[in-house]
């Protein structure tokens, strides 16, 4: 068995209450050029800074990709977040085949 973690290692370990969690987005899009997949983009970054969020991952007119996560240490992405991204992307008539993954240990991948 293994010693448990002092709430300062825990801290520093992303662990325990200090876990931080986040959620994966994918879709197909069906966007013309270059130029719509930049547009759309942007939109997208005003909606998660909006919710104190933030997004790693990137595509193009044809596909799109993130992990999402809070902007705070120690702050992590909610339901009610992945509700209101899922429903933005479900309202543009460009994108098929949404996938959006339920709340992850944004440090260690595991569900929550």
């Amino acid at each position: 068995m293994s010693k448990p973690k002092s709430r300062r290692l825990q801290k520093k370990l992303y662990l325990g209450e200090f876990t931080e969690y986040g959620f994966m987005l994918s879709c197909s899009l069906g966007l013309e050029s270059d130029q719509d997949f930049s547009k759309l983009l942007d939109q997208f970054i005003t909606l998660i800074e909006s919710r104190d969020l933030v997004m790693a991952g990137g595509g193009d007119k044809t596909q799109f990709e993130a992990f999402i996560w809070s902007a705070h240490r120690y702050g992590s992405a909610t339901q009610e977040d992945i509700a209101v991204i899922t429903a933005w992307f479900k309202a543009l008539p460009s994108v098929d085949q949404l996938k959006v993954s339920e709340l992850v240990d944004a440090n260690y991948g595991v569900s929550f």
